[in-house]
């Protein structure tokens, strides 16, 4: 029996770690209904750092499959990559540069890939932060956790600056395994990274604590490292501090999130203002399927908030 069943319906897949306790199991029809999308949704549950020829194995089905149309891909997106590259007819350069696919989508017979985060999560950090909130309050940016999430906002960051626009003073990048900031460093000297950046090997969870210690006020701290959904726990202690007037934001919006529970606890001592990953899904979500089923979904507007509030009561938000 083959590992993977041709699609007798259009089929987009959730490639993930639990992918039944996402959301967009709900959301997804109720999207597709609005959008007038005839498909459904199916999720392909790897562990983390999985062998690489399951990657393979589903890449190949997708690309062979006639109504298997393409993927959201979380977790694994650079190992994904990293073990099926050859597949891909076309990749963006955003994935090129990332090395990582969050989209696979088809044209004919190609396969496409296209690393959609660096749009997705700059969407909804524009979504949290005030219009010059860097330039007026002269805060930095933590992001705890080196891997592709967090390579792509600083990617993001970097553009921004380029540009003339409003980003933080400074921003440091912690992770337990000193490998990740390695690459990190080598594409941000690669592109010659327009803001000053620091790269912390936090082994231990108070070393974490001191690097949010050190922030000035109305900094914001991410949790990208994935504690809270797809392993228990936080990058913090519960004896952290987080910065006086700063903003705590979970990538996550479901899990046990702790680091949220964390800065919620906060949030009247330090004026502390904590934001999970709603906004970011829904920005991560609708990039996709934009892109597999190629149709036109603004990032913003009437079209985009409507789409908002359908996930919201899809969901139970």
């Amino acid at each position: 029996m083959p590992a993977y069943l041709p699609a007798a319906r259009p089929t987009m897949y959730f490639i993930g770690v639990t992918t039944t306790q996402s959301s967009i199991m709900k959301v997804f029809p109720a999207w597709a209904g609005a959008l007038g999308i005839e498909a459904v949704i199916s999720g392909i549950d790897f562990v983390p750092d999985d062998r690489p020829e399951r990657y393979r194995e589903a890449v190949s089905f997708i690309k062979s499959d006639p109504l298997s149309l393409g993927a959201l891909v979380t977790t694994h997106k650079m190992n994904l990559l990293k073990a099926s590259r050859d597949l891909f007819d076309y990749l963006d350069p955003f994935a090129v540069t990332l090395g990582e696919v969050s989209s696979i989508s088809k044209r004919g017979k190609d396969l496409r890939g296209h690393a959609k985060d660096p749009i997705t999560v700059g969407s909804a950090l524009e979504a949290i932060v005030d219009a010059d909130y860097w330039r007026d309050s002269g805060a930095e940016m933590l992001i705890l956790g080196s891997g592709g999430s967090s390579l792509a906002l600083t990617l993001y960051l970097h553009e921004k600056a380029k540009g003339g626009g409003d980003v933080p003073a400074h921003i440091s990048v912690t992770a337990i395994n000193p490998r990740s900031l390695v690459e990190m460093r080598h594409i941000h000297q690669a592109i010659g990274f327009a803001i000053p950046v620091s790269y912390l090997q936090t082994a231990h969870v108070t070393e974490a604590d001191a690097a949010v210690a050190r922030l000035p006020p109305g900094s914001m701290v991410i949790n990208a490292t994935g504690l809270g959904k797809d392993a228990p726990g936080s990058p913090l202690s519960d004896a952290v501090r987080f910065p006086e007037r700063g903003i705590a934001w979970e990538f996550n919006y479901r899990g046990d999130l702790v680091f949220l529970a964390q800065a919620k606890a906060q949030a009247a001592s330090r004026q502390l203002r904590a934001e999970d990953g709603w906004v970011y899904f829904v920005h991560g979500w609708t990039r996709v399927i934009a892109e597999v089923f190629n149709i036109d979904i603004p990032a913003h507007g009437p079209t985009f908030d409507r789409l908002s509030q359908i996930a919201a009561v899809a969901s139970g938000r």
